[in-house]
């Protein structure tokens, strides 16, 4: 009799693990359900945690009040380029962890205000064609702005539109042709209207 109790209760305790390892997989499965069905609506959402942004997706995204406050060193792939202002404001900056598309907005101030914003370098004729941004955000707008430049003055080539104090920058990861003057040159001050190669991104 005691060696059928113990058989019994040996029984019971597999019954009892089998049953937690089955719970725990339909659990994993509920949750890789509801981020497989809900993830694509809330991708761009600022109800989306970052961890799920950046282990899912592949996305992260950094806030600084100034541009002077974003690093230098470190996590390169939040360094700004060298011709956004460093009293820029409201900076956000969203990338893509798996390449080089990147997301820049941000707000301008004092002599910058009324729609100048710095310059990198000239493109020429061989800079690679940035269309429209790979990426998107919720702070970003519904409609690209058509209106803007090519800028080759770092290691990607951005298109950058200004919109009033708002300065919208993207690259999609292709490499700028002025990538090796990048850090030798110092971006200039030009207006918004620049004259860059005059054609509107997508």
């Amino acid at each position: 009799m005691a060696l059928n109790k113990k058989k019994a209760d040996a029984a019971g305790a597999d019954s009892r693990k089998a049953g937690v390892v089955v719970f725990t997989v339909a659990g994993c499965l509920v949750v890789a359900g509801a981020v497989a069905v809900a993830g694509p609506a809330l991708r761009n959402s600022a109800l989306m945690p970052d961890a799920v942004s950046e282990h899912v997706f592949k996305e992260k995204t950094k806030s600084f009040a100034t541009a002077s406050a974003a690093p230098t060193k470190g996590d390169l792939a939040f360094v700004l380029p060298a011709w956004i202002p460093d009293d820029a404001r409201n900076v956000k900056v969203k990338v893509k962890t798996t390449g080089g598309a990147k997301l820049i907005r941000y707000t301008l101030v004092g002599r910058d205000r009324d729609g100048r914003t710095e310059r990198g370098a000239d493109c020429g004729a061989d800079a690679p064609r940035v269309g429209g941004p790979d990426l998107d955000a919720s702070w970003w707008p519904d409609r690209t702005p058509s209106r803007s430049r090519t800028d080759c003055g770092d290691l990607h080539t951005y298109r950058v539109a200004v919109d009033g104090d708002t300065v919208y920058a993207w690259t999609n990861g292709q490499i700028s042709p002025g990538a090796g003057e990048a850090e030798a040159k110092g971006g200039g001050v030009v207006g918004g209207e620049s004259p860059g190669d005059g054609s509107g991104g997508s």
